[in-house]
């Protein structure tokens, strides 16, 4: 047997390390070539490291829960070849998976009657290209799941691939009604009854009913960083309320040809981050961190996005040097990184180094906030839901009355470095640049 090295990978320019948060195989465990091995979390995106070819875990270098740097072994890989001696390279002993496992894919019939493990073959991948793991395909292969139902499940491993958690929980609660249609009860000693549900693991029910609900690591870091958040800066909201009438008839008037142009549908918030970066250029001390006494101030416009997940728990992905960007190109990649932070598919780096953010509470129908301002920025922008009202419109022959699309900005910011003055002239500059929205504008 030779031995490799696997190794903390490099995930983006900002990042050095990661925490090891979950190992998925043990030492003696048998691994495949692109079957992940560790779970890994750098802030608040998880990711998985693949093993490089076939073999067997020698030696894991690392706990979990500690930290790593980018470019360390963290473990050590038996593959087959030659050996440092020269001797031949000897057949790795299949790995025996652990009680629960058996337990979890013995033969036994199937829920629609089909043949068990030895009259199926599941494959390595689903046809629509998601990865198995041998485990995964084991109990596939025992309960006579098709690649195709595999398919329809919503997996919750790295680019939703589907693990054996969520292949169990399949088995035991969706397929639950079929099962009962099909096949006897199942005995005292029947695997189905043996392992517990997945979520219970999280979900305990106290005496008087009460649940108690785990936190997820993600709710866990998010609690920590906001509580920090609010220990550190000296927050301070301020409010403006906005007419945003011209941008909303633009939109409406652009948005059809815009999808047919550009393949892609453009929202309001392209549309205010474009805003607040004309902001920021103008005003540049909003752009700011805190460094103990020193004050450092930001060459870099880097934009942070609010984005809910479908958990319900909350990612910032970061769109870099927003300034520098067209309209098309803030489309694009507000659209983009909303899109892989609902499906976890974000890089470590593209939730690094943002330098403001922006946070859409409209999107829940609220039409003002008071953001936790994202350590260690200075300043974070609440935009509220977007409603009609009437509104004094002022014209060269006086004021008349008339139905305007308003909206209200909210802007925290840290009163050890931003004063009254600063904070509230910078939101109402937005506020004015909404305003002015030209609704002849090309695009």
């Amino acid at each position: 047997m030779a031995e490799i090295e696997l190794i903390m990978p490099k995930m983006g320019e900002s990042v050095a390390e990661a925490t090891i948060t979950k190992w998925l195989k043990s030492e003696g465990d048998q691994v495949e070539a692109e079957e992940a091995v560790i779970e890994i979390a750098t802030d608040k995106v998880d990711s998985e490291i693949p093993s490089p070819e076939d073999g067997v875990i020698k030696k894991l270098l690392f706990n979990e829960e500690d930290v790593v740097q980018v470019g360390q072994a963290i473990a050590i890989i038996e593959v087959e070849g030659a050996s440092s001696n020269g001797q031949p390279s000897v057949q790795v002993e299949e790995t025996k998976p652990e009680k629960e496992e058996v337990a979890a894919v013995e033969s036994k019939p199937t829920s629609n009657g089909a043949a068990s493990a030895d009259s199926q073959d599941v494959s390595k991948s689903t046809p629509s290209g998601k990865f198995l793991s041998p485990l995964v395909r084991n109990i596939a292969k025992s309960e006579g799941i098709s690649m195709q139902e595999i398919d329809k499940i919503q997996g919750s491993g790295l680019n939703e691939r589907v693990t054996k958690d969520d292949l169990i929980n399949y088995i035991q609660n969706d397929r639950q009604t079929s099962v009962i249609q099909s096949t006897p009860a199942p005995s005292t000693s029947s695997p189905k009854e043996a392992s517990a549900p997945v979520a219970q693991d999280k979900v305990h029910l106290m005496d008087n009913g009460d649940e108690i609900i785990q936190m997820d690591r993600m709710r866990k870091m998010i609690s920590e960083h906001m509580t920090m958040s609010k220990s550190t800066s000296a927050h301070v909201t301020s409010f403006v309320e906005a007419d945003v009438t011209n941008m909303v008839f633009w939109r409406n008037k652009i948005k059809d040809e815009f999808l047919k142009r550009e393949g892609e549908k453009i929202t309001f918030t392209p549309l205010i981050i474009e805003a607040v970066a004309k902001a920021i250029r103008e005003m540049p001390m909003i752009n700011v961190s805190v460094d103990g006494d020193k004050i450092i101030k930001k060459k870099n416009i880097n934009m942070g996005m609010a984005t809910a997940l479908p958990s319900g728990n909350l990612i910032v992905p970061v769109i870099k040097n927003a300034d520098e960007k067209n309209l098309i190109g803030l489309s694009k990649s507000v659209n983009d990184l909303a899109n892989r932070a609902r499906g976890n598919k974000l890089s470590p780096d593209e939730i690094q180094g943002g330098t403001f953010t922006v946070t859409n509470v409209g999107t829940f129908g609220n039409v003002m906030g008071t953001p936790i301002i994202n350590q260690p920025q200075v300043a974070i922008l609440a935009v509220g839901a977007i409603r009609k009202k009437p509104a004094v419109i002022e014209g060269p022959l006086g004021d008349t009355i008339g139905i305007r699309h308003m909206m209200f900005l909210s802007l925290s910011y840290d009163h050890r470095v931003v004063d009254g003055s600063l904070g509230g002239s910078f939101v109402q500059r937005v506020a004015n640049i909404l305003e002015n929205f030209d609704i002849n504008r090309e695009i």
